[in-house]
């Protein structure tokens, strides 16, 4: 009897375990059907629009002062190598010069960037199918580019010539710019700005929500007592 009743519990764990692995396989295929751009806005919270305006402003206006404080000296040289004709001495004096007049500007752009960009894309994700979310999100990091360019292309303009030595303060350049330029002299280059930064914002912020759609995938597949949100 003994033996008998070992064939009747290898069967047993057999089937489990076939069955088992058949599950796995499903929820794999599953996963994997769903790995890229999927998310699901609708199982979430319901949208508080001015929570996530809040939100964004916060910490795009936080983000925007911490890294031009920091990159700014490297933006100068940048600026001051471009400037530079015939082997021209590159001054390396003065790399601050116009921080605070730039910090003014840059502040809000980035604070209207996040909070256009955030109600934006949490608006596409309710409003495209599941699978579709990168276009949502390509959409939303274009329109907080566009609406913050109407605040980050006079403060590059006033930026690089204060950056070239051409005037000593921000007042002191928009006045002057304004007076002999007219208001459009702010915005100089608009155009090719919006070529540039337009395709580069949606494309930036489209790779950067996928990659974090699928690293919580993953992350969730492998050890899903792990819940990231």
């Amino acid at each position: 009897m003994a033996p008998f009743t070992l064939a009747v519990d290898a069967k047993n764990s057999t089937g489990f375990s076939s069955e088992a692995s058949n599950r796995k396989m499903r929820g794999l295929q599953l996963e994997r059907k769903k790995f890229f751009a999927s998310v699901n806005a609708r199982d979430e919270n319901p949208f508080d629009f001015l929570r996530t305006l809040y939100e964004g402003v916060i910490a795009g206006g936080t983000a925007g002062v911490v890294v031009e404080t920091v990159l700014y000296p490297i933006d100068t040289i940048k600026t001051r190598l471009q400037v530079a004709r015939g082997g021209g001495k590159i001054i390396l004096k003065g790399l601050y010069s116009g921080l605070a007049g730039n910090l003014a500007g840059v502040l809000p752009a980035s604070a209207v960037f996040l909070g256009v960009y955030e109600p934006a894309k949490q608006k596409l994700l309710r409003t495209f199918p599941e699978n579709l979310s990168a276009v949502a999100h390509l959409t939303a990091g274009a329109l907080g580019g566009l609406a913050s360019s109407f605040i980050r292309v006079p403060t590059e303009v006033v930026k690089q010539r204060m950056q070239t030595g051409q005037f000593t303060s921000a007042p002191n350049a928009v006045k002057l710019i304004v007076s002999k330029e007219g208001f459009k002299g702010l915005y100089a280059g608009y155009g090719s700005f919006l070529l540039r930064d337009l395709p580069f914002d949606a494309i930036q912020f489209c790779l950067y929500e996928q990659l974090r759609i699928g690293y919580k995938l993953a992350v969730n597949f492998i050890s899903p007592e792990i819940v990231l949100y």
